[in-house]
């Protein structure tokens, strides 16, 4: 083996440095040198395979390359060469310092699993946005099946990491780990439990990003920007961000109004308290009246035997108007009821479903038909009831 110590001590002796000096720092010159060709090499390899991988993206229409570059994938790969350089030629370097070459050929190996790791985690990263790109799949998020993988990935390493460190053999380590299983449930409960919630939110889709979900018994009311390992992120119509665990959500109700938004109208439901005391059977010049004053019952004709009351025309009147307008879908339930008279007056509820889904759009169109209901009650002799004391 070439003794690269003893040749740069030849040389500083011969540069006449002192024997004792040239005895104790020839072989820290030497790692030196090491560290700096090291470096040299690490430029030039970055150059060579990261620029070429580059200029191979700009030229091709495929997202891995381009995501490969992002995620620094090559990068770190790259980073392992002149680390496996360097641990190669120390025997060369420390003859002599066997402590010093033991110390330093750990420095090398923990280096290189290091970046190893960082690669493997890129690559992780890369999966995941190849993935997203696709539409059909943003449905169905995997970011917490991902982040299991670098969980998994960066414990195995540190494993590695230490066991190179303390000098013992990493299936050892995994060997005494099993007598720590406990304490290792312990300190990944919530990693565990987000884990396998994430896999039942998935699998039963009950869980997507940019779902309108509403989770009782907490302030979070908005929309779900991201699912991870750990955390269900919601933004708030007030802006704020709510972060849930996953197990919440699956342990725990919640509302999901995707079905709401993907069908076709947004459920509207209030009731209007009358005053029992207005309701009476109509005349023939009260439904004469109501045909001339209101274009929509103009055709209106009662069963034959049937008195109808104001309350009955009201209904009807009620039902013809939200049936005329474009706003309302009348493909969906429209049901216009009388409920159990309560001591504030006899309810008629108003049941239909909005087209428009959007929160300040469906409030303004179920404002605005309620201020018009509201406005046609006394034409029918009716009157709202309205408490007072």
């Amino acid at each position: 083996m070439i003794n690269l110590g003893s040749w740069m001590n030849g040389i500083l002796i011969g540069w006449g440095v002192d024997p004792k000096f040239a005895n104790t720092f020839d072989e820290a010159i030497i790692a030196v040198l090491l560290l700096i060709l090291a470096v040299g090499i690490d430029y030039l390899c970055q150059s060579i395979f990261v620029g070429s991988m580059r200029k191979l993206a700009q030229h091709t229409h495929y997202q891995w390359d381009t995501l490969l570059i992002k995620r620094k994938v090559i990068h770190n790969l790259v980073h392992t060469i002149p680390g496996i350089l360097v641990y190669a030629l120390l025997p060369m370097a420390f003859i002599r310092g066997k402590g010093l070459l033991a110390i330093s050929q750990k420095i090398c190996a923990v280096y290189i699993v290091f970046v190893l790791l960082l690669a493997i985690n890129g690559f992780i990263l890369v999966i995941l946005d190849l993935y997203n790109q696709k539409q059909v799949n943003r449905n169905r998020p995997i970011k917490g099946f991902m982040q299991v993988l670098q969980v998994l990935a960066f414990f195995v390493g540190g494993i590695v990491i230490i066991g190179i460190m303390i000098g013992k053999s990493p299936t050892t380590l995994f060997a005494g780990l099993g007598a720590s299983a406990a304490i290792l449930m312990l300190v990944f409960k919530d990693t565990i439990l987000g884990f396998v919630a994430g896999i039942q939110l998935s699998a039963n889709d009950m869980l997507r990003p940019g779902d309108w979900v509403t989770v009782p018994g907490s302030n979070a009311n908005g929309i779900v920007q991201e699912i991870t390992l750990n955390t269900v992120k919601i933004q708030n119509f007030d802006n704020t961000i709510s972060t849930i665990p996953p197990y919440t959500l699956v342990n725990n109700s919640f509302q999901n109004w995707r079905g709401m938004v993907e069908s076709g109208g947004r459920r509207v439901m209030k009731s209007i308290f009358l005053d029992l005391n207005t309701i009476t059977f109509c005349t023939p010049e009260m439904l004469d009246t109501f045909r001339k004053e209101i274009p929509l019952l103009a055709d209106y004709k009662p069963d034959d035997g049937v008195i109808p009351t104001n309350s009955q025309i009201f209904r009807i009147y009620i039902e013809k108007y939200l049936n005329s307008l474009p706003v309302v879908n009348t493909d969906l339930d429209l049901i216009i009821s009388q409920l159990q008279s309560t001591e504030y007056g006899v309810p008629i509820q108003i049941y239909f479903f909005s087209r428009n889904k959007v929160w300040k759009e469906y409030e303004r169109i179920q404002s605005d038909i309620f201020d018009h209901i509201f406005a046609m009650v006394p034409k029918f002799n009716l009157k709202v009831y309205q408490y007072s004391n």
